[in-house]
Order: C-alpha cells, then structure tokens, then sequence
C-alpha cells in the first residue's frame, strides 16, 4: 500500500528524469531539522514535507499571536497563544501522514543545540537573529551538517548554502555577527506577508535540490529585492 500511495502522491515531481524514484527514495529517508516556524520555518515545513522528506525536526520555544497570522500561514486565529512547534507538527502531519514529524518544544542554545542537530542530514535556518543563526552555523560546522540559511528584511531576502561538502559557512562571509542594536527587525520595522513567502519557498527548493543531489548554489550569497524583482549573486 505504500508503494502505491508514494506512487499516486509524488508521481508528478518523480516524472522529472533528474528526480524519478532514486530522487524520491532520497527523499524520503532523508532527515531535516528546520530551526523555527516563523514566517520563513512555515512555507518551508510545508513544502519538504509535501515533497517527501521522510523525517521533519520543528525547533521553536515561541507560541502562536495574533500579528504573526499575516505571515506564518501554517496557523489560524483558533490556535493563538499554542505552541508553535506542535502546532506545526500537527498540521505537517495531516498535510502527509507519510512522514514523521518530530517536535522541539525549546530554545535552541549553546547547550542543546549539538543534541538536537545531530541527528539530522541537514538544516534549514528560518531564525530571526543573529545570535541563534551563528550558533547554527558554528554547531554545523562543528557536526559537518549542511545548512540552508535565509533571511528577511521590508522587501528583501536573502539566501544562501553554507558548510556542503566542504564549502565555506557563515563566518566566511561575516566573520563576526553585528552588534543586535544596529541591526533592524521585523517587529521593529515589519515585513510584507509574502516576503518570507518567497524566501521560505526558495530555501525549500535548495533543500530538496541538495537532498536530490541537483546543483545548488555554492560559496553565493543570492540578494533578492522584490521590490523591482533584482536578483543579485555574490561569490565569497
């Protein structure tokens, strides 16, 4: 039966000669922790998930408010004040009961975060500062996990591929993070709904080109401005 059920619900990315059944059997025994269900954590939960990836890990200590509706459209107004990584657990699982969704109901910190990375293939960060994104990098590359890395800010996004079979990381190419004082966020300076949409969305497809196998990007920093529809490419 769960031949058949894979078969009914990939067939149409698995019709692709650069996927077909090897890319989705990577698929589904991959393994993929997502650090956050915010704005960028939910289009990308959904969109792995919906693809096949066969293990989902949701690390978020937050619970669901009303001004997150706009963005984080995994959640409705019936759900405010759960936590948000069960909450999402929930809803992944009923998006494809074929999956396993695992739930991390905390903080990611300098004491937990090696206990709760390794034992994922890979990790997409959809944090929201800096502090827990260079604790993310730091704890990648000390494991060796590849990690998808995104950020948001009024109409701009940007994205990025760090520590993938020997590829450079975070640090690389901001050695140290900014002082949180001098750097601007969306509580303070607020975002458009569909931006986070978007960067989600990209993040997810570079998660499952490399769980695939497809190229990805490589020692880039892609710049995205949604305003004029810019896409700008740096090598570091």
């Amino acid at each position: 039966m769960s031949i058949i059920q894979d078969f009914l619900r990939y067939n149409r990315q698995t019709m692709l000669s650069e996927i077909g059944d090897e890319g989705q059997e990577k698929l589904k025994k991959s393994k993929v922790l997502v650090i956050g269900a915010g704005g960028l954590g939910c289009p990308v939960l959904q969109y792995i998930a919906t693809a096949g990836v066969g293990t989902i890990g949701i690390v978020d200590f937050d619970k669901i408010e009303i001004h997150n509706l706009h963005r984080q459209i995994l959640y409705t107004e019936e759900q405010i004040g759960f936590p948000k990584a069960s909450t999402a657990k929930s809803v992944i699982e009923k998006l494809n009961p074929l999956i396993t969704v695992l739930a991390f109901e905390e903080k990611i910190t300098i004491e937990n975060a090696a206990r709760i990375i390794t034992d994922f293939d890979l990790v997409v960060d959809g944090s929201d500062n800096f502090k827990t994104r260079y604790l993310v990098n730091d704890t990648c590359v000390a494991l060796g996990k590849t990690l998808v890395y995104g950020s948001i800010l009024g109409f701009e996004g940007q994205l990025a591929i760090f520590n993938h079979i020997g590829s450079k990381h975070l640090r690389d190419l901001f050695p140290e993070p900014p002082n949180p004082k001098d750097v601007p966020n969306c509580n303070m300076n607020g975002v458009l709904g569909t931006l986070p949409g978007l960067i989600g969305l990209m993040m997810a497809h570079e998660t499952l080109k490399l769980i695939i196998g497809l190229p990805t990007l490589k020692n880039e920093l892609v710049l995205f401005k949604t305003l004029d529809w810019s896409f700008t490419k740096l090598t570091f």
